[in-house]
């Protein structure tokens, strides 16, 4: 949240941040008139920041009236009287004692700390429309009549600056677009979203469950964890195909590790400790610092790089209670984490090994095209500027050798090293950041990292952190809405329904799902004394990939006739022929 807040200060200020789209344009303005239709409804109201978001814009206000969905209408209405003024947006140059002089005058304290925390030799802007004035660097649209299709969403709370010992402010969510159009096929797919909720999804389907005994981590049901499982599984495929080591490292240990790695002074905040024995231990939110401790136990020599290792180890984050959500952000999960240790001429090699890897692995999840962005030097990091300039090189030639399109995603990298992240669409055309391709100087030489190079001399390797799928929860989460719940086959928790209509059909049903089960497919055999109408239907909820109606015409024959989950009911054929074709349809890919 804080940084959220600094990145709005800086879009106030600097001409170096890069213009806005027509459409991010839009919705910046929008944000404007609707803070103006607030401060006209609720005089008293305080504004904090309003900019754009991916999906629309936002304002944080103070004030003593709590916003509920019943209000929206009458906020809508005046923004309409707002854009129905056709105000222009006045863009207008002002001094910083001005600028205090003026929003002290009006009583918005909160823009006041804004100024504050603005360089003193960046200029500030005001914009005015109508009776309106708020500062930002713009720019608008030419005036509020072009603000014809918006609507108001939700509403949440924010912190100011991001500080919880600060005001607790209300967030007002709205959207907009250029035309009703665009706008009524944004509303369409937000009510397909709602459907394809993994919250909603996940507790219809029996996959996984939340506690309060246990905020924020998943309790993973039989059905659920068979899907985590085989997640890790095909992951796993990819691993020996790919020459990595899979290991196991331990979930606590003496803080003094964090501080060598240098994670303690960077993201203790986010850390479990405790204190054993008068010593303070953490437990592990990365694996990376484990992983440089086992590196380092053995004599390596140039000959045996690079090493990889792989690591499904469960990690452990504090995520404050107001941003938890869902399997997407928790306290407790495991990623499909690598670290991979080379020598400096092997990096550009192993980079494109690795974006090969990844872009196969979302090939199989129905991710054609991720969208790839290389992010650089934070603020914040560690070592010299001249390694992070060399390491920042090294990943964007390696995405050039491999003819791959990426974005710049300034200021954005890990404390430690830049980094490439993937992100991919989903089914609703939602952006997802999964993958992560992350260049490392920094901890081997934080931990003393050395391998024998072939002068006999000490040398220091280049550390590479992976993930592909990210956090398995995470991912658990996004592929469950894309496919809606209906897994592939080979990822289904059950393959098979098999669903007899009488007693009398029982015989054959034991040997329909004897002959699935010697196959290794997952099944599962309904001998209630239910109507089949019934069975189908709930074997139809429960996203089945197939369905096995066994009746007269099914036994004379001893076969089956499968029926899809759609509906579609196949030809009767040999029970030898289905379970072939199902055992291939269900083969783990890689």
């Amino acid at each position: 949240m804080a940084d959220e807040h600094e990145h709005e200060i800086q879009h106030m200020i600097d001409p170096s941040v890069p213009d806005l789209s027509p459409l991010e344009t839009l919705r910046h303005s929008a944000a404007h008139v609707m803070a103006a239709a607030i401060k006209k409804l609720w005089p008293d109201a305080k504004l904090a920041f309003g900019p754009h978001t991916a999906e629309g814009f936002y304002y944080d206000i103070e004030m003593a009236h709590r916003l509920v969905p019943e209000d929206f209408e009458k906020i809508e209405a005046a923004m309409q009287a707002e854009v129905d003024g056709k105000h222009p947006f006045k863009r207008e140059e002002i001094s910083r004692e001005d600028a205090i002089k003026f929003f002290e005058s009006i009583g918005e304290t909160f823009k006041v700390e804004a100024i504050a925390a603005i360089p003193t030799d960046a200029p500030l802007t005001l914009y005015r429309s109508g009776d309106f004035v708020d500062m930002c660097r713009g720019p608008h649209v030419a005036n509020t009549a072009q603000i014809r299709s918006f609507k108001l969403m939700s509403i949440a709370g924010a912190y100011w600056r991001g500080d919880e010992s600060r005001p607790q402010l209300q967030r007002v969510y709205g959207t907009a677009f250029s035309d009703r159009k665009e706008l009524k096929e944004y509303l369409k797919m937000l009510e397909e979203a709602k459907a394809r909720d993994h919250r909603k999804l996940g507790k219809e389907l029996g996959l996984f469950h939340f506690d309060p005994i246990a905020p924020a981590s998943p309790f993973f049901t039989g059905r659920g964890t068979t899907i985590y499982n085989l997640l890790q599984t095909y992951v796993r495929q990819l691993y020996r195909r790919h020459g990595y080591e899979e290991i196991i490292t331990p979930q606590i240990f003496d803080m003094e590790l964090f501080r060598t790695s240098g994670h303690y002074e960077h993201y203790k905040d986010n850390m479990f400790a405790c204190t054993i024995d008068e010593r303070e231990f953490g437990v592990k939110p990365m694996n990376c610092p484990g992983h440089c401790i086992l590196f380092r136990q053995t004599r390596r020599s140039y000959r045996e790089l690079p090493v990889r290792f792989a690591d499904f180890g469960r990690l452990h984050r504090y995520e404050r209670a107001g941003v938890t959500h869902g399997l997407t952000r928790v306290r407790s999960f495991a990623q499909d984490d690598a670290h991979i240790f080379c020598m400096s001429e092997q990096v550009g090699e192993e980079i494109a090994k690795v974006t090969a890897m990844i872009l196969e692995c979302y090939r199989t999840f129905g991710f054609d095209d991720p969208e790839i962005e290389v992010s650089t030097r934070p603020a914040a990091f560690l070592g010299e500027q001249e390694t992070w300039d060399r390491a920042e090189s090294a990943l964007m030639a390696a995405l050039d050798a491999a003819g791959l399109k990426y974005q710049i995603n300034k200021g954005d990298g890990a404390f430690y090293g830049p980094k490439i992240d993937f992100k991919v669409r989903d089914a609703l055309r939602r952006s997802w950041q999964l993958g992560t391709v992350q260049l490392d100087f920094q901890l081997p030489e934080r931990f003393g990292l050395e391998f024998v190079a072939a002068d006999d001399s000490r040398d220091r390797p280049v550390m590479i952190h992976r993930a592909m799928l990210g956090s398995l929860e995470r991912f658990f989460g996004v592929y469950l809405e894309h496919v809606a719940g209906r897994f592939p086959t080979w990822l289904a928790p059950v393959q098979v329904a098999v669903l007899p209509i009488t007693d009398a059909h029982h015989e054959w049903t034991k040997e329909v799902e004897a002959a699935l089960k010697a196959r290794g497919l997952r099944v599962e055999t309904d001998l209630r004394s239910e109507k089949l109408g019934l069975k189908i239907r709930e074997a139809t909820l429960l996203r089945v990939p197939y369905m096995l109606v066994l009746g007269d015409k099914e036994v004379e024959a001893r076969g089956v006739a499968p029926r899809s989950r759609q509906g579609q009911t196949g030809e009767l054929e040999s029970l030898a022929t289905f379970v072939d074709r199902l055992a291939i349809e269900a083969t783990i890919p890689g």
